[in-house]
């Protein structure tokens, strides 16, 4: 089973394999994969999340449960992040707010939505598209809310009004991609009208460049990453976020709000997915955390190929999938 798993898991992770290896050898330049991974964010991947969310079944109403299992773990995994590198290290706040992010903040879009949907296939990408729809929308503030408040802790200085800091997230969020696909989506849902079939025809021959581009785009952008000094703290930010956060969001969608199967599968599989490239993003912006945040980058993804088959196998040997 393990190994029918891997075959299935396999040919995602190699396609981050192949995007590293172009940009590696300098087949590809960098300029090709920063337009590459724009148009991923800018027109594919909307467009794959529009056609999806306009289509699916969303009649039973707003998922709480399923958002309190996966954001409970994101809790779950901040907070233990935090105290690793603020406690066990002796870091200062920003870094403490660095190494949380780099433990909670999965890769939902260029990670997530191709493993699901090579797992689950369009059935997951639901349950997985409605912790997308907020999880965008509340890791931005959240972050932005930390990471400045941090940085005033460290400096000495005063923080901002959070008001002012959710305003100014708000602003940034408006202007996002992801975000307007989101409510463009359940916009038209509203007016009750079917996609025409020219229309749909055409979301679907674009939709279907997302996935892939999506992985080679990723694999391409890893070059910039790689392993840098002060590895512990990066491996056991690592651990947190592929061990600790899945087998949280799974205990809690399983044991505690008796998710569907379906659900609890694809909650815990996007927390096993690996850290975000975000967390190397607040990195550089607030100039602390760089290596262990790119360790984070480099070695959940490096070993995602491995763990999130492992995850797979538990969880179609515990619910029956």
């Amino acid at each position: 089973m393990f190994v029918q798993t891997l075959t299935i898991v396999a040919p995602v992770f190699l396609l981050i394999g192949f995007g590293y290896g172009l940009a590696r050898t300098k087949i590809l330049s960098m300029k090709v994969s920063e337009a590459l991974g724009e148009f991923v964010y800018v027109v594919a991947i909307p467009i794959l999340i529009f056609r999806t969310l306009v289509t699916a079944d969303l009649s039973a109403g707003l998922p709480w449960a399923l958002w309190a299992s996966y954001f409970l773990g994101i809790a779950c995994a901040w907070a233990l992040g935090t105290l690793v590198i603020r406690k066990g290290f002796g870091r200062d706040a920003r870094a403490g707010a660095i190494g949380a992010i780099s433990a909670a903040f999965a890769n939902t879009i260029l990670v997530g939505l191709p493993l699901i949907a090579a797992v689950y296939g369009d059935d997951g990408l639901v349950p997985l598209l409605l912790i997308v729809s907020i999880h965008l929308a509340f890791m931005t503030v959240l972050m932005a809310i930390v990471m400045e408040r941090a940085a005033a802790h460290d400096s000495g200085g005063e923080s901002p009004p959070v008001l002012t800091l959710i305003k100014s997230a708000v602003k940034s969020l408006i202007r996002n991609p992801l975000v307007i696909t989101i409510i463009a989506a359940f916009c038209w849902r509203m007016t009750g009208f079917d996609l025409p079939s020219l229309a749909s025809d055409l979301l679907n021959r674009i939709g279907a460049t997302a996935l892939p581009l999506a992985l080679i785009s990723l694999g391409m952008s890893l070059v910039q990453y790689g392993m840098r000094g002060n590895i512990l703290p990066g491996l056991l930010l690592s651990a947190i976020k592929i061990v600790i956060m899945p087998a949280t969001v799974f205990s809690l969608g399983y044991f505690v709000f008796n998710l569907p199967p379906l659900w609890v599968a694809v909650s815990t599989l996007t927390a096993a997915c690996p850290t975000g490239i975000n967390a190397y993003v607040f990195a550089n912006k607030y100039g602390t955390g760089h290596a262990m945040s790119a360790n984070a980058i480099t070695v959940t993804t490096a070993l995602a190929v491995l763990t999130t088959s492992l995850w797979i196998w538990f969880l179609e040997y515990v619910l029956s999938l």
